[in-house]
This record gives structure tokens, sequence and C-alpha cells, in this order.
């Protein structure tokens, strides 16, 4: 069974980093489980199509949960789907069975903005804006 509300106190606001972002609205304790990620379970051909659309919009909502198959957060998601990539990040993610845990690396003050690096290999073409300079692609 999927937990339905956060187990921090967050929020989403427009973010420095790119469109909305999630704050803390307390301080959060390092490896503190946050947010689950959640989203529709779906196949990695599902999720190849539903990408294309996605990124046209310049959004990733798809999340690779194992080798069969990932979670569409722009279906049946919630505001895990908008923590925003950071190179250089405050928290982590971490898959238990079907779940995914975003969780706090490092001690996060009350007011920061919430971020994780995605992981991907480019495949997106959308340049990251995590800090001025960077030439990271996601």
């Amino acid at each position: 069974m999927e937990p339905t509300a956060p187990l921090k106190a967050i929020e989403r606001r427009k973010s420095k980093i790119a469109g909305w972002g999630v704050y803390a609205l307390e301080p959060i304790t390092k490896n503190s489980r946050i947010v689950h990620y959640a989203g529709e379970k779906i196949s990695w051909k599902e999720s190849d199509k539903r990408e294309k659309r996605y990124l046209k919009q310049g959004c990733i909502w798809c999340f690779i949960l194992n080798r069969k198959t990932v979670r569409d957060a722009a279906v049946g998601g919630n505001i895990a789907r908008f923590i925003n990539h950071r190179c250089r990040p405050n928290c982590y993610t971490q898959i238990v069975g079907d779940m995914i845990w975003i969780r706090a690396a490092r001690n996060i003050r009350k007011g920061e903005e919430l971020t994780y690096n995605y992981e991907t290999e480019g495949g997106a073409g959308i340049a990251c804006l995590c800090r001025p300079g960077c030439t990271t692609v996601i």
C-alpha cells in the first residue's frame, strides 16, 4: 500500500531552477524519507511513447523502477514529480520494491528547495539549469 501524503512537510511553488519546485516547510534530517514518487506503473514500451510527448513540453515525468517497469508521474503522480534535478543535490532516490523514495542526502534547512540527480544520460536533450555555467544535459 502506498502512502497518500508526504512524510515531511513540503510544498510546491515556483522554482529558481526551473518551473515548479518542492520546498521544505520544516528542517529535514539526513537520510529521512521525505515523499514517495507516485505515478502509474507502466511498461518501458509505453514509457517510450509517453516520454516523446512529454519531452516536447520540456518535461521528464517517467522514472525507471526496474528492468521492466517505469512510474509515470504525469498519471497519478504527486508532489514529488515537481522536485527538480540538480547535479549536486540535497536528496537521493531509493527504490524499495515498487516504491521510489525521495530521501534527504544531508540535513535540509526549512525553506530550501529539494533536488535530486535524475541520473539520465542526456537522452532528453534538456539543458541542466542547476547553476550558471552547468554543461550537463538531462
